[in-house]
């Protein structure tokens, strides 16, 4: 395979992709952003290598013209909640299957695809069946496409929508009910997915495979707001909920004009989020661990008032998997 200097990111602009892109950029890649309001990517324009594009990527001429010429697609577009606008089949499915499509017609051969844990055929969750889908759609090009795809845990990291938003629950509700409290995740730092998919860029070994990304260690849902609370210095009563109040109270925010939460969410939930982690293997750097970067972002802590501060707490009442 020759060399690969030139990377198109589709979802380029997000929590993730920001990322991804100034590793690329700091990797000395030339980097093309797909994006559909260039106002919404300027902390991306000023990276050196870094081009920024407004582009319709559900048109495929458009696509196709800006993906011609390129050595490498990274696709990260995905939502969390369904809309009018944009369900889980197009975003998920339909839309790599497209991607793949358009790369083979380009003689572009090299594709790196953001799944989800525990996605599967399967599943309950629609969500997950949807993130199954666009998998096997992607690595089915696999003879005349290079594809790797990744399948992470939940990534934290300053930006995210994970622990800021137990944060912000947190800071407002002197009383939290969780749903589904002893669901398990292992999240993973995403600096450390960031690492991977630049790592993987060029890395033979991950043609053709599906990776799954976890980080070191494990948690309930239950103990992350826990120790999100404990970090904030928020004395908060946390009331576990069973499966049928978890259920109703999804119904209930699903309703929302913001959603928190809805049933496919929940549906998500009831198949753990973990996995035999193969990062470092794959690799060679370990992943790292959440209590050393979500003081940072949180509270702002020093590293090692963050440490100290974990340490009091993990002594007193945190169980880990």
């Amino acid at each position: 395979m020759q060399r690969i200097r030139q990377v198109c990111v589709l979802g380029g602009s997000g929590f993730v992709g920001s990322a991804i892109v100034q590793k690329l950029s700091t990797a000395g890649y030339d980097v093309k952003v797909l994006t559909r309001r260039r106002e919404s990517s300027k902390h991306l324009i000023l990276l050196p290598n870094v081009q920024v594009v407004e582009c319709d990527i559900f048109n495929d001429t458009a696509l196709a013209g800006q993906i011609h010429g390129q050595d490498a697609v990274i696709n990260l577009v995905g939502i969390l909640h369904e809309s009018s606008q944009a369900s889980f089949q197009k975003i998920h499915a339909e839309l790599p299957n497209r991607i793949a499509d358009i790369c083979c017609k380009q003689g572009v051969k090299r594709l790196l695809h953001m799944s989800a844990l525990k996605a599967s055929a399967g599943a309950k969750s629609a969500y997950l069946r949807s993130k199954a889908a666009g998998e096997a759609t992607v690595l089915a090009h696999s003879g005349e496409l290079n594809v790797t795809v990744f399948r992470p845990s939940v990534i934290f990291g300053r930006g995210d929508q994970f622990l800021s938003l137990f944060a912000s629950v947190v800071k407002l509700l002197p009383v939290i009910a969780v749903a589904k409290p002893l669901a398990r995740f292992q999240p993973i730092w995403v600096e450390d997915v960031a690492h991977v998919f630049v790592a993987a860029l060029e890395n033979v070994s991950t043609y053709g495979r599906s990776i799954d990304l976890g980080g070191p260690q494990v948690y309930t849902l239950q103990e992350l707001i826990s120790f999100v609370a404990f970090l904030l210095g928020k004395k908060r009563r946390i009331v576990p909920l069973n499966d049928t109040l978890s259920y109703y109270q999804a119904y209930v925010m699903e309703k929302l004009p913001v959603k928190l939460m809805t049933r496919d969410n929940l549906f998500s939930m009831e198949v753990d989020s973990v996995c035999d982690q193969p990062v470092q293997e794959l690799f060679g750097v370990p992943t790292t661990s959440l209590e050393a970067i979500a003081p940072e972002y949180l509270v702002g802590d020093t590293p090692r008032g963050a440490y100290d501060r974990f340490r009091s707490f993990a002594g007193r009442t945190f169980s880990k998997h």
